[in-house]
């Protein structure tokens, strides 16, 4: 594949407001170079992602999904990055059931001050993802969460 022809990834981070969202804004005001692929939803703690948001973000065209928070012990809600790193061990089973490769789904911790380490994980998970080539199982993740009666529009 020619660099004009190359696939770009469409990748979707679920952040926390506190830290990784801080550590992505010091990312841009210090004029740090990293890919554009990655469209950022905010949460107010990583503890609030529901990781179905994950699921429903490949049924809708994703290629990649990044989770990023707090590090442990610095939690602004004190234990919500523990609950989320909790779920996603139990979530990787589902993933693993249904068929989804986890490496489409980067868990990190970044906190405000590590604007560097955000570029990094975006570039870097850009790059994985690119070599993994397009999503292709889309209508899988989609048929899954109609059947189990989730809404596409919730």
């Amino acid at each position: 594949m020619s660099s004009s022809t190359e696939f770009e990834p469409k990748i979707i981070a679920f952040v926390c407001n506190w830290c990784t969202y801080a550590g992505a804004d010091l990312t841009g005001t210090s004029r740090l170079k990293y890919a554009t692929n990655v469209k950022i939803v905010r949460f107010p703690c990583t503890g609030r992602i529901d990781f179905l948001l994950l699921l429903k973000s490949f049924a809708q065209g994703a290629d990649g999904v990044i989770v990023s928070g707090c590090h442990p012990n610095d939690c602004h809600y004190t234990s919500g990055n523990f609950h989320a790193r909790r779920r996603w061990i139990a979530f990787r089973t589902v993933l693993d059931l249904m068929g989804v490769d986890i490496r489409r789904i980067q868990y990190s911790w970044v906190s405000a001050a590590e604007g560097s380490k955000w570029a990094d994980l975006v570039n870097n998970t850009v790059a994985d993802i690119r070599a993994l080539g397009p999503y292709a199982e889309y209508q899988k993740v989609a048929e899954y969460l109609e059947k189990e009666g989730f809404d596409e529009e919730a």
